[in-house]
């Protein structure tokens, strides 16, 4: 889904290419410049040129070490001497760390009890004091701004920040100069840090370019604010992209979004699992699902794309655990992946002959659960539920028609 954003609000903007060009220079040597990787696949798709801006390979896994560290090395010496805290689930944490590691700054990290472990490890891995409070990032906020009231220490805002939007923006001027000749640039949106940075490097230069946004739809909370003028909340989102799970947009980037950039999409989870699931297949890429929101839009209306398309895939950082299941929910999207359950006669060879019914339609079983003991269940009946890899939605199709004529009554 598309909203415009052509009616929100003009005002100065606080961050300029100047701005974004220091913090260029300040960052050569500390943040990598990040590959730009061409997409054969999209390409097709698209029916243009389809470019990967590579975030998922800079150093902490994401875009954010570049807003963090301009901001830290901006402190004065007296700030710097008190230390800095952060909250974050992941990304925005690793970056402050690694920052403060490089620039000799004490830093403490904030972040939620559920936070993946990889990321707290690797918190505490560059150097930062990680303390784990609440149970969702606005409780993580809270305890964060309430240390760095009590003890002094900057509070290091994860988007909201001209600072932070100035070494985001260094992305955009990376894009202008990896791919010059660029039509649209797609780029998810959480508080809007990276998509404001990107605007203002980009639009100055190069006003012809279009910037897209992208959001997860139950996370959306630009939509409504653009509608509004000002920055709304948004009860409750709920997305397993966390890199753009804000319920509210910071109130430095809605005013540059708001002014630069063109247009915002919201993506559904099955479109996120299934852009996740085409970087790692197609790109050998490992992606987050916010890093893979752009990829999730271009997929979701390739048409709507003038190319050359760059397509920022902003972090890298996903949980194992949380990888294999949206794995698995992309491949179930793409009709890849398909649950069955149905009832047999309770007798020796039924579970054979069921699994050779399936072998001649090539289904690959993964995985078989036979329950005999529940009051649902005649006396001679069993239940199994399979979980099968397939080709495709035609294949699927194929599995369910093989198993009806084969007698068996598949259990919605």
């Amino acid at each position: 889904m598309s909203y415009s954003t052509a009616d929100s609000l003009r005002s100065p903007r606080p961050v300029t290419l100047d701005d974004v060009r220091g913090a260029q220079k300040m960052l050569l040597g500390v943040a990598r410049v990040t590959a730009m990787e061409g997409s054969r696949h999209l390409t097709q798709l698209v029916g243009a040129p389809v470019h990967f801006k590579c975030e998922n390979l800079q150093r902490t896994g994401s875009f954010k070490l570049r807003g963090a560290y301009v901001r830290i090395a901006g402190l004065l010496p007296e700030e710097r001497a008190a230390g800095v805290v952060a909250a974050s689930a992941g990304n925005h944490a690793q970056g402050v760390a690694l920052a403060s590691a490089l620039l000799g700054v004490r830093a403490t990290v904030f972040m939620p009890h559920g936070a993946p472990l990889p990321k707290i490890s690797a918190t505490r891995e560059y150097g930062a004091e990680v303390r784990l409070h609440g149970q969702v990032v606005d409780e993580t906020l809270a305890a964060a701004q309430e240390h760095a009231d009590r003890t002094g220490a900057v509070f290091i805002h994860p988007f909201d920040h001209a600072d932070i939007i100035a070494g985001q923006g260094t992305v955009g001027l990376e894009i202008l100069e990896q791919c010059p000749e660029v039509r649209t640039i797609v780029v998810g949106i959480g508080g809007g840090g990276l998509a404001a940075g990107i605007a203002v490097a980009v639009k100055s230069v190069r006003p012809d370019v279009r910037i897209v946004g992208v959001q997860a739809a139950g996370a959306a909370a630009y939509p409504p604010s653009l509608a509004a003028g000002r920055p709304v909340s948004v009860a409750n989102p709920v997305t397993m992209a966390d890199g753009i799970k804000v319920g509210r947009p910071g109130a430095v980037p809605f005013g540059i979004i708001g002014d630069l950039v063109d247009e915002v999409r919201t993506v559904s989870e099955d479109e996120l699992s299934a852009a996740l699931l085409l970087c790692l297949e197609r790109a050998k890429l490992v992606v987050e699902p916010a890093g893979a929101s752009p990829v999730a839009a271009l997929l979701s209306e390739p048409g709507a794309f003038e190319g050359p398309v760059v397509a920022v895939l902003s972090g890298g950082n996903v949980d194992p655990v949380l990888l294999e299941r949206i794995l698995r929910h992309g491949m179930a999207a793409q009709g890849r992946y398909l649950a069955v359950r149905l009832r047999l006669t309770d007798r020796p060879g039924a579970l054979a002959t069921l699994l050779g019914v399936l072998s001649v339609v090539d289904a690959n079983v993964l995985d078989v659960s036979h329950v005999r003991t529940d009051p649902r269940l005649g006396l001679t009946e069993a239940e199994v539920e399979l979980h099968l890899e397939t080709k495709g939605p035609e294949h699927c199709a194929e599995v369910g028609l093989a198993l009806r004529e084969a007698g068996y009554t598949v259990i919605d």
